[in-house]
């Protein structure tokens, strides 16, 4: 039986991803993708699904432990380590460039984080404002 471990990162959101051959089910923290709430999350998740061909999707059984972060984050992690899984798994250099060719940050990561706030101010760009008079 072949086992692929993959993962994928947003922001402080991570998520690793097993993909092994089944049935074509998904799992997201033991739950069922047609259960996670709320939908647009679910949509962000099932893109490489939609995108990769069904004779692939419907031979594997993928399950996801996400952690970090909150929900839109934990979803583009999640729809990262889906697709990294399934290019991982398929060996496929095609499904690798039609991923890239769609979105690139579904194969290589955003690597945007949040800015460190500074001394004098309230966030990490804000100040104090001054009045003259």
């Amino acid at each position: 039986m072949k086992i692929v471990v993959s993962s994928g990162k947003r922001k402080t959101s991570i998520a690793r991803a097993t993909v092994r051959e089944g049935t074509g089910q998904v799992r997201i923290n033991k739950i069922l993708l047609a259960h996670v709430k709320p939908q647009i999350a679910r949509q962000i998740i099932e893109e490489p699904l939609l995108l990769a061909p069904k004779e692939v999707t419907e031979k594997v059984d993928i399950s996801i432990n996400v952690r970090g972060g909150g929900v839109m984050g934990q979803a583009q992690a999640s729809r990262m380590a889906i697709a990294k899984g399934l290019v991982d798994f398929t060996k496929s250099i095609d499904l690798r460039t039609m991923f890239i060719d769609y979105d690139r940050s579904m194969i290589a990561g955003d690597s945007r984080r949040r800015e460190p706030k500074k001394f004098g101010g309230p966030g990490a760009r804000a100040r104090k404002q001054k009045s003259y008079r």
